[in-house]
């Protein structure tokens, strides 16, 4: 197994986040809907296994099982080559900082997978809602299952930010959540065996959903897979709509997700390793 230095891992970083920018806008549209589905795949295996766990082990058994499962989202969009938000919040700024890409092309990549992420996010939402979260009789009622239930319950949960102080817990919740995520990919990128980056990956990952903190691509699959299903019980959750997902959430969990990203790991790994990622640099041209 080849194992690569943190500067070697950053030089990667900003080759791979100049390449990232200059996909054409078709490609990074489908890219980036793969990686909101195959996040969203992750958090619905992860909703299914943690159903009822609680009642019996415990919550922080129950959030220690949603950790564990999550981790294949990620895994899949490493491996499978898809354009994820949160990760190009790492790899476009390194390759800002190593004067490989600019500023402009930075935003057409962000802006144009993020919302392909959402798209795949909320597809992926929709189906889930109308398959496993839901059974169906034969005249077409539908009765959601536990799953459903406890689908609805991590939205509700996760649109319950409310008040100043409530929205700046999500925000810092962003932060710690992308610093990790990064971290993940970070150290995926240090090794060169799929084996070694499945295990480098799923830690950081476990370690971030098992402690509650905010992922806003993930969200875009737990807010409207709540809110699909919730439709099916008639009943009214405060804040568990489209607009609350925004304002409740995915607003301040994407802000802090770029914090995360930009500024405790590209920002602090590029001032750390800088020597060495220039002479990286130099002596490949």
């Amino acid at each position: 197994m080849v194992t690569f230095s943190p500067a070697q891992v950053c030089v990667k970083i900003g080759g791979a986040g100049k390449t990232k920018c200059t996909l054409p806008p078709v490609n990074m549209l489908l890219r980036a809907f793969l990686a909101g589905a195959y996040i969203a795949m992750g958090a619905a295996v992860a909703t299914v296994g943690s159903t009822g766990v609680a009642d019996f082990l415990g919550a922080g058994i129950a959030q220690v099982v949603l950790g564990s499962l999550f981790p294949i989202g990620l895994i899949l969009v490493v491996l499978g080559g898809a354009e994820l938000f949160t990760g190009d919040a790492m790899f476009a700024p390194m390759a800002v900082m190593q004067g490989q890409t600019s500023f402009g092309k930075l935003l057409y990549l962000w802006i144009l997978v993020y919302i392909g992420n959402l798209i795949g996010s909320i597809v992926m939402a929709l189906l889930v809602s109308y398959g496993p979260y839901t059974s169906w009789s034969a005249a077409g009622a539908a009765t959601v299952t536990a799953f459903g239930m406890r689908a609805i319950a991590i939205g509700t949960a996760k649109v319950s930010y409310n008040g100043a102080m409530g929205l700046l817990s999500c925000f810092f919740k962003g932060i710690l959540c992308n610093w990790l995520v990064c971290l993940a990919l970070f150290l995926g990128l240090a090794a060169d065996e799929v084996i070694s980056k499945i295990v480098a990956i799923w830690f950081p990952i476990m370690v971030f959903v098992a402690s509650g903190y905010e992922h806003c691509v993930a969200n875009m699959y737990f807010i409207p897979a709540a809110i699909i299903t919730n439709g099916f019980t008639g009943n009214e959750i405060a804040n568990l709509n489209w607009g609350g997902m925004f304002l409740n959430n995915i607003i301040w969990s994407t802000l802090g997700n770029i914090v995360g990203a930009v500024v405790f790991v590209a920002g602090i790994y590029f001032i750390c390793f800088r020597s060495d990622i220039k002479k990286a640099l130099s002596e490949a041209k």
